[in-house]
């Protein structure tokens, strides 16, 4: 015992760096068990859409959305969801909703300010779009000039 005294006495700093690390991490666990939305994979995504209706909605960019979105997807940005100018998303209210960003890191806002607004499932995609990329899912793509509504698979 003596030994570790001797250890936090000696490397003050390196000490408070991990404490204050071991704390964030606590923080964020709790935080995200006590969410009032779940952090879903791509393949449980699809599942919920497939078979309860869910609705994806995407907070990127409108040019983010137009270089490739899930299918399907509702564009609404996150100003949008805060000031409650919900559209097309309104008549969801019952359905299943998940919440996609780039990586994930920005959806928890929205995805809380949803819940808040009435919609009973919300969902958060673990990861954005980034990881719906890499399970190989597929986008749709902004229409060419040729017309034609470009997926990759």
């Amino acid at each position: 015992m003596q030994e570790y005294i001797d250890f936090v006495s000696n490397n003050m700093l390196l000490t408070l760096a991990w404490v204050g690390l071991a704390a964030a991490l606590l923080m964020s666990l709790i935080k995200q068990k006590t969410a009032a939305y779940k952090v879903v994979a791509p393949n449980q995504a699809a599942i919920i859409t497939n078979r309860e209706n869910g609705v994806f909605v995407d907070i990127r960019s409108r040019d983010e959305y137009r270089a490739g979105h899930i299918t399907g997807a509702i564009n609404l940005l996150p100003s949008e969801i805060k000031s409650n100018s919900l559209g097309e998303l309104e008549k969801h209210k019952n359905d299943p909703i998940i919440v996609v960003c780039k990586t994930g890191q920005t959806a928890a806002e929205s995805a809380n300010q949803l819940v808040k607004a009435g919609f009973d499932t919300v969902y958060v995609l673990k990861d954005g779009l980034t990881s719906w990329n890499d399970a190989n899912m597929p986008l749709v793509r902004a229409k060419s000039s040729k017309g034609k509504t470009k997926k990759k698979k």
